[in-house]
């Protein structure tokens, strides 16, 4: 199966390497640190499955795959929403993360 663009590959890359900056910009405390590495996974393992979907041999392995990767991307969303509810991160910092332009 391959997509008919590469629009989806890049954005779930680009949403990876903001997971990434997010992270690596988290204070150095127990709890920013466990939600952190939590969302580092699970926010970087989105593009991942994505791009095996797009290698898949047939169309159930491609839904599979990005049914896994759908699975991430709700698991990145949960984490996001503990680190904002903990008042661990601010709410500007879901703004840049959402926002394309920046990186």
């Amino acid at each position: 199966m391959k997509p008919q663009n590469n629009d989806l590959r890049n954005r779930t890359k680009d949403f990876a390497l903001r997971i990434i900056k997010l992270y690596a910009s988290l204070p150095r405390v127990a709890v920013a640190q466990t939600l952190g590495k939590q969302l580092l996974r699970s926010g970087t393992s989105v593009g991942a499955n994505y791009r095996e979907a797009c290698r898949a041999r047939s169309n159930a392995e491609f839904v599979s795959n990005l049914g896994d990767s759908l699975k991430e991307l709700e698991g990145a969303s949960y984490w996001l929403e503990l680190l904002g509810d903990s008042a661990t991160i601010q709410p500007r910092r879901f703004t840049l993360l959402s926002d394309k332009r920046r990186n």
